[in-house]
């Protein structure tokens, strides 16, 4: 039997979950998707932890949907609001979570894979890597509540040029606009965060957990109704000839052609 696809372990009143599938960048499949929705719920139900802390083995944090095995399933053939939400709901409990959560970003987060690090109340990013929502250039909509949270974090302008180009950015960059708190060197990215959560987990727990659910008032409920909501637009973006040829694109390595359709 092989490793789980997520780890969770928790030291010292600090809670961790690891994104363990390394040799394939920690995409995103259905074992992994429930594998993370139990970490959830054994963090949640974890009264000794203070924070949580999420992360990726090996050189990448995520790198958003397994497309390889979306293809081979024909997802892509019969796209649904219900199926398309249902993908991503695992990472959106991250919401329910009351501690802190940090976002160590060990490596490049893209896609889906980036989306979850926006739901982490605070990000340290690897200044090496590249991070950034790619749905454009597959020709679908953006999903996980990416175009409600990315605005709110590095302002509408920023984030426009983000969805609209597709493009990836390094950690530097990421730092400068405000989409973290820290960027490092990779092998200090964990021992940063780490850092952090210690920092947090030293502090009145109670104070800080009201402190988190003050800032987060509303907002899940808003991020839901707006992954729902891009859900339905993935759904029906997914269903377009542009989708076809933007995986398709990316599968053989080589420039998209869209036509619109």
């Amino acid at each position: 039997m092989g490793e789980r696809p997520v780890l969770y372990e928790a030291a010292n009143r600090i809670g961790m979950i690891t994104l363990n599938r390394p040799d394939h960048r920690n995409a995103m499949t259905p074992e992994l998707l429930d594998a993370f929705s139990e970490a959830i719920t054994q963090a949640r139900s974890d009264k000794e932890i203070r924070c949580l802390v999420m992360t990726g083995r090996g050189r990448c944090f995520s790198a958003g949907a397994d497309l390889r095995s979306s293809m081979q399933r024909s997802d892509l053939g019969k796209p649904s609001r219900d199926a398309s939400f249902a993908m991503y709901e695992p990472f959106l409990r991250v919401l329910d979570v009351e501690v802190p959560v940090l976002a160590a970003m060990n490596g490049h987060a893209v896609g889906g894979g980036f989306g979850l690090t926006l739901l982490a109340d605070i990000r340290v990013a690897n200044v090496d890597a590249k991070y950034g929502a790619n749905f454009a250039r597959l020709g679908i909509h953006s999903g996980l509540g990416i175009s409600y949270l990315l605005p709110r974090l590095v302002g509408a302008a920023n984030a426009s040029e983000l969805l609209f180009t597709g493009k990836l950015i390094r950690g530097d960059e990421a730092l400068r606009i405000g989409l973290v708190t820290h960027a490092e060197e990779a092998s200090e990215v964990l021992p940063t965060a780490m850092g952090l959560a210690r920092a947090i987990a030293g502090s009145a727990p109670r104070a800080v957990r009201q402190m988190k659910a003050s800032i987060r008032r509303g907002l899940r409920w808003e991020i839901r109704e707006a992954a729902l909501e891009e859900a339905r637009l993935q759904a029906e973006s997914l269903a377009t000839d542009d989708a076809k040829e933007g995986v398709s694109a990316i599968l053989q390595k080589r420039e998209p052609e869209f036509t619109g359709k």
